[in-house]
């Protein structure tokens, strides 16, 4: 059973396991404003905002994507629709904006435009930012519109303020709603633990269930190959995989676990503080709806060769500390993938956190992404990679890879290559050359075996020429950012 606000109304409903929100709303509720675009988080048609408390208990929205989000994760959270907005005839500013800019033309992409500006919105009340390039592009960078151009769509969000504020009314009240939230029985299909004492036991008694976070990726084999869960376990709502602490270790290092249910969004501000390089790679990772709901845990669980955040991982020294009904254990994040969709994890365990180690002293991060397209797409290679320039030499070199094998991989016969070595031509050509043996890569859709042999080694030339750029005082970048405006 799912208790949960639906525009500011208690609504109750049950579901099988694998329902998405983007069903239960249009199939069992009958609230058809919420469009179906592709089923897979790509186009945002079926974007709604969903409220819960923030740190200080105040009531926070953010977008997802409603036809890859779980059903029975609405339980005790408030979910708005575009049919919430309107008072009357009285248009929210989001729907006032993109009608008097002509920023909507056949309308089905149009409810998902609206809930990404209602978001926006709704930040802008909270925390007034100016409205940058940046900024807009993270808001409306997973919606696509085939009728308009985007133009008036970003018109339309940077004039929501000259409209009258005709926040629904049930929205100031919306805070001190509580549902009351339906508590599972042990055995129920879809479990929900908030703590790691409770989470330990539903892993002892479902050692089999699917593990759930953001779903961005499970639940697309709900989406596209109708797969049925006869349990599946959500750990986003267990209290100590949402935390991040800062520690120092025994061997002298220092820095964060991070919880494996914590979201890109919220990771975010870390990055921005301590890993630029890091923190620009999530502005292409998925889109703003992916990033509110996806989890780095999640990312390294899925084990994906083309997953954005592990060769990050793999090059910064990473950790994961598990978690069983047996106890905790830790393990270097280099021997956790062992083939394709395979790792170390055992039945019955799962990511308690991921250890993000502490920038050291005169560290270098560079992450380069290729992918068909710059926003919310799969990478076909990506390259991370870590060093420190002393006396002239790299040392602590690490470059890891992901879509060059069936796992995101070091390539440490190039590391070997560069470690102790000037950066020069001749170093960077034997790393280059020794690629080959550390890398066979495999054809598909997103590039061809050859095509990723030569961009790695092109990105390691990008290496190289970065850091005889970083020698001079121009500040003409190498290659233009992929991210610029």
């Amino acid at each position: 059973m799912i208790d949960f606000m639906l525009n500011g109304q208690p609504c109750r409903s049950d579901a099988v396991p694998e329902t998405s929100v983007l069903e239960l709303l249009r199939e069992t509720l009958g609230a058809t404003g919420t469009k179906e675009g592709c089923a897979s988080g790509d186009c945002g048609a079926c974007t709604v905002a969903i409220g819960e408390p923030g740190p200080n208990g105040e009531l926070r929205y953010h977008s997802a994507n409603a036809c890859i989000t779980p059903a029975h994760q609405l339980n005790d959270r408030h979910l708005v629709t575009v049919e919430g907005l309107a008072q009357g005839e009285q248009l929210h500013p989001a729907q006032a904006a993109m009608v008097a800019c002509h920023g909507s033309q056949c309308g089905f992409c149009t409810p998902g435009i609206v809930m990404s500006l209602f978001t926006l919105h709704e930040q802008q009340r909270h925390a007034p930012a100016p409205l940058t390039p940046q900024r807009l592009e993270a808001a409306l960078g997973g919606n696509l519109c085939r009728c308009t151009g985007y133009r008036p769509i970003r018109d339309a969000a940077l004039s929501m303020d000259q409209h009258p504020e005709n926040r629904p009314l049930w929205l100031d009240a919306a805070a001190e709603t509580k549902t009351e939230a339906h508590a599972p029985s042990a055995d129920a299909a879809f479990l929900q633990p908030t703590t790691l004492a409770a989470l330990s036991d539903c892993l002892k008694r479902h050692p089999k269930a699917r593990l759930v976070a953001g779903a961005t990726d499970l639940w697309l084999e709900s989406t596209q190959r109708l797969a049925r869960f006869e349990h599946v376990i959500d750990v986003t709502r267990v209290t100590e995989l949402n935390e991040i602490d800062e520690v120092a270790l025994e061997d002298g290092r220092s820095g964060w676990w991070i919880g494996a249910a914590v979201t890109y969004s919220r990771l975010e501000p870390l990055l921005d503080e301590h890993y630029d390089a890091f923190a620009h790679l999530l502005h292409r990772l998925g889109s703003q709806q992916v990033r509110n709901r996806g989890t780095l845990g999640g990312n390294v669980a899925n084990a994906s060769p083309i997953g954005d955040t592990p060769p990050v991982l793999l090059a910064l020294g990473s950790r994961l500390r598990l978690v069983s009904p047996e106890g905790e254990r830790e393990l270097p994040l280099d021997d956790f993938f062992l083939d394709y969709k395979r790792t170390a994890l055992r039945e019955g365990e799962a990511i308690r956190a991921i250890f993000l180690p502490r920038p050291e002293a005169g560290q270098t991060l560079k992450v380069w992404k290729l992918s068909k397209r710059r926003e919310d797409d799969i990478s076909a290679v990506l390259g991370a990679f870590a060093y420190r320039l002393e006396n002239g030499v790299m040392r602590d070199v690490r470059l890891a890879f992901g879509g060059m094998a069936a796992i995101p991989k070091r390539a440490t016969n190039a590391e070997v290559a560069l470690e102790g070595k000037a950066p020069d031509l001749a170093a960077f050509h034997a790393a280059r050359e020794a690629l080959s043996n550390d890398f066979q890569p495999m054809s598909d859709v997103r590039g061809s075996a050859h095509y990723r042999r030569l961009s790695a080694a092109n990105l390691l030339e990008r290496l190289r020429l970065s850091i005889a750029q970083a020698e001079t005082d121009s500040s003409r970048e190498v290659m233009l950012h992929a991210y610029a405006h």
